[in-house]
């Protein structure tokens, strides 16, 4: 692992739930050095926040999939002694990342102000639900709230559905993205000037970058709320066919396509003679005739007679599907972590290859507090010589 991009580079990870740690994960399958800062009492929530109820050593088993490869000490920010030991690794870091509410680490005297005094090389990641100002700042930033407030959950679903969220945490995946964005522009500039950086990114902030095309649109159309496609919906700016259709024996999606082309694979002029120019203004009629002859043959039939003309296309598959098809195998994405206590479970890889190698990391998350005495005893030592 010492070839990695990032080798040699120490990253401080405050942050709990999803966001920052995740942020913090990349990092690390890029080769730095992780040490996640926990509470001794319990440590990181997501420990005990148990999903699909499934554990790996007694610590929740998502928990793992994101703190993977990371070492673990345990300190108290509010006694004095422990605050004074994680000062002094504050000074040998490279990166700290955080996602407390604003204010917060202020109080605590670990602000960025504070911190830069300490280490002016140092590259300071804060994430937050809505940013540092405005009366929404100290809500609580998680990804469900995010997406109510922010309208994404009135992009999904059709058009008489109500607000249908994504069934993943999509805002705190892109928000970490953002976060290592930034990190990796300090340490490039860092290695230029010597100067380190302020990173502050947000959930609100990541929504509303990853709807820049259909908010622009929005903003741009009398700022009125778009109307989604009465069925197959699947971009509400998007004109017919773009959508997913129930097929004789399952769904298949449809993306940008010539009406004329289309109705001359469906065999229905039904489909031509609405006219190209009508796809946007009659899209619910033309998405009818559409999803009507989709449904008499099964997918496989439409995919045959679609792919070979070059139209986009493609089956909905379900995991047990998609997991079982040669393109899932090809990209060899899953990897095996496994405990110090030998227990072991199946997650995802880094999804970043470097000079051509897959990146796999397969050591779980630590013990709480495992590495407690030996990172702060490397200071003590550091000290003395």
């Amino acid at each position: 692992m010492t070839d990695l991009p990032l080798s040699g580079l120490r990253v401080l990870d405050f942050a709990q739930f999803l966001a920052g740690p995740v942020a913090a994960l990349r990092l690390a399958d890029l080769g730095a050095e992780v040490i996640k800062i926990e509470r001794p009492q319990g440590g990181d929530l997501c420990r005990s926040m148990v999903v699909n109820d499934q554990r790996l050593d007694g610590d929740s088993l998502v928990f793992h999939t994101f703190n993977r490869g990371k070492k673990s000490v345990t300190a108290d920010l509010k006694r004095p002694e422990d605050l004074a030991d994680v000062r002094r690794l504050i000074e040998t870091a490279d990166v700290m990342i955080h996602n407390f509410r604003p204010g917060v680490m202020e109080r605590i005297g670990l602000g960025y102000d504070a911190v830069k005094a300490l280490n002016p090389r140092l590259v300071y990641g804060a994430v937050s639900g809505y940013g540092a100002e405005g009366p929404w700042k100290d809500k609580p930033g998680q990804d469900l709230l995010v997406q109510a407030l922010s309208g994404i959950a009135w992009l999904n679903g059709n058009d008489g559905d109500g607000p249908v969220p994504t069934g993943f945490a999509m805002l705190d995946v892109a928000t970490a993205g953002q976060l290592v964005q930034g990190i990796l522009a300090c340490l490039v500039r860092r290695g230029v000037s010597g100067r380190g950086g302020l990173v502050e990114v947000d959930l609100m902030s990541a929504a509303i970058d990853m709807t820049f095309e259909q908010f622009t649109c929005f903003l741009n159309d009398e700022s009125g709320q778009p109307r989604r496609h009465a069925q197959g919906n699947a971009n509400p700016y998007q004109p017919a066919p773009y959508g997913v259709y129930r097929t004789a024996d399952g769904h298949m999606a449809l993306a940008m396509a010539p009406l004329a082309k289309l109705a001359e694979l469906l065999a229905c002029p039904e489909i031509a003679a609405f006219g190209q120019a009508q796809a946007f203004a009659r899209l619910d009629e033309i998405k009818s005739v559409v999803a009507g002859v989709l449904a008499t043959q099964p997918t496989k039939h439409w995919l045959d007679i679609l792919e070979p003309a070059g139209l986009w296309c493609a089956p909905v598959l379900d995991w047990p599907a998609f997991a079982a098809t040669p393109g899932f195998a090809a990209l060899d994405p899953v990897q095996v972590i496994r405990t110090e206590g030998g227990a072991d479970a199946k997650t995802t890889r880094c999804p970043i290859r470097i000079d051509g190698r897959m990146l796999r990391n397969p050591v779980a998350a630590p013990a709480l507090g495992a590495d407690t005495d030996a990172v702060f005893g490397s200071l003590v030592a550091a000290a003395r010589a």
